[in-house]
């Protein structure tokens, strides 16, 4: 266990930009720091606790950390705290027009944005209910940006839309961007910045919580012991112990849902398009071409990008491929919906080839994602055809949905937001027409 302390010298105290940037480094710390000021602790990974330290220029922070990694968790929080937590010169206010928001963005965003002036995000937010559409692109008039989600719609109408109402910013709140015309937004001089990544554990560890409630029939296990049902018929799974793995698209998710596999025992191989070589070398996976992952696997889970076009990504599960997989396979799919053809998903399933099918995402959910349709009927939709099958569980696109996840994207949301309202370069999260 090591010790410091820490006086704070910025004149707003610890306001919401210096507590996000040192609850996000934090977080990805082995080594828990907890921080002690007037009587009142906080996790030092927690933005709102932090926050609610109400640590004023001139009062002490003590700072505990204890870990495997001490010595260097040390020296990157007081590098934080001697560096980040020094003022700037305040630039104009940003305002950014928030679309389809819900409750839980406003939790981290609104503590973000409450504090204006040297430092600070010095950004306005408006948030809309609504998702950006080419219905709704008009509400956006007189603000510098947008902030959308995966299911907002930015094709090149929307996109020309923005550039009309003065929009020189799109902030995507997530990874993907595959729903925004880049080479319009280029033309249209209209920069686009996403979060790179999150929290992979959090995808990671849902993508197999799904899988194990699809394997074990735990929805359906529940639902009988709730009506006095303590009978096992239909419940039967399967060890995934000794079992193959196969993970096509082995980055950050896909690395973590390796080390889970590892740990319950099973055989992992992987596919990517551009192979990490040190996956191998530390013994995590063995990479294969994409016929051997579908010949081999008893379990697949799918990390990829949504790549459209020849030799892209979209629909690599279909009827050629499924065939190819084993019988009473198990597939999970966390990353985008039309990695998968719905519909031969559903003829496979119809076929009985699959023992196991969860999925997060799946092709025709755009209807559907954070949006409650219980007093709806669905009719022959994709998704009314999907929950007919006992050993398919569908969840509502949200492997991503940790505190640490909307953490961490509120926290580099803003700060491209703020790279941009002062000119700095946007970096990595900057994503351009090719």
């Amino acid at each position: 266990m090591k010790k410091f302390s820490y006086v704070v010298v910025n004149p707003m105290g610890v306001h919401a930009r210096p507590a996000a940037l040192l609850a996000q480094l934090c977080v990805g710390l082995r080594s828990a720091v907890t921080i002690e000021c007037n009587g009142k602790t906080a996790g030092g990974n927690n933005v709102l606790q932090v926050l609610a330290l109400e640590a004023k220029k001139g009062d002490t922070l003590n700072v505990t950390v204890e870990g495997v990694d001490e010595e260097e968790a040390v020296k990157q929080v007081e590098d934080l705290l001697h560096g980040d937590f020094e003022e700037k010169a305040p630039e104009k206010v940003l305002k950014i027009a928030f679309f389809g928001t819900k409750d839980y963005d406003r939790v981290f965003f609104s503590e973000l944005v409450k504090d204006k002036g040297p430092g600070t995000y010095n950004s306005d937010i408006k948030y809309f209910s609504t998702r950006l559409t080419p219905e709704t692109a008009q509400l956006a008039k007189g603000y510098d940006a947008v902030c959308i989600f995966v299911n907002d719609e930015a094709p090149r109408s929307v996109v020309e839309t923005l550039a009309e109402c003065g929009v020189k910013l799109i902030l995507l709140r997530c990874a993907g961007f595959n729903n925004v015309d880049l080479q319009a937004a280029k033309e249209c001089g209209i920069k686009v910045a996403r979060v790179p990544a999150y929290s992979p554990y959090a995808v990671a560890e849902h993508a197999m919580a799904i899988l194990q409630e699809a394997n074990r029939r735990l929805g359906r296990a529940y639902n009988k012991v709730k009506d006095n049902n303590f009978a096992l018929n239909g419940l039967l799974g399967v060890d995934l112990h000794n079992k193959v793995c196969g993970i096509l698209g082995t980055g950050k998710i896909g690395q973590c849902f390796a080390r889970i596999a590892k740990g319950y025992g099973m055989t992992v191989i992987g596919w990517d398009a551009f192979p990490n070589k040190k996956l191998e070398e530390e013994g995590l996976l063995t990479y294969v071409s994409k016929d051997e992952l579908f010949e081999r696997a008893d379990l697949i889970s799918l990390h990829l990008p949504l790549i459209m076009g020849e030799g892209g990504t979209y629909h690599i599960i279909n009827k050629d491929t499924i065939a190819k997989m084993k019988d009473d396979v198990m597939l999970v799919n966390s990353a985008r919906g039309p990695l998968i053809d719905a519909e031969d998903l559903i003829a496979a399933l119809k076929d009985g080839k699959f023992h196991a099918v969860a999925l997060d995402v799946y092709e025709g959910e755009d209807a559907n994602v954070y949006t409650d349709r219980s007093d709806e009927r669905l009719h022959s939709s994709i998704t009314a055809r999907l929950t007919m099958f006992p050993n398919v569980v569908l969840t509502s696109h949200q492997a991503f949905f940790t505190r640490e996840a909307l953490q961490a994207i509120a926290v580099t949301t803003m700060e491209n937001a703020r790279n941009f309202n002062e000119g700095r370069d946007l970096g990595t999260a900057e994503v351009k027409a090719k």
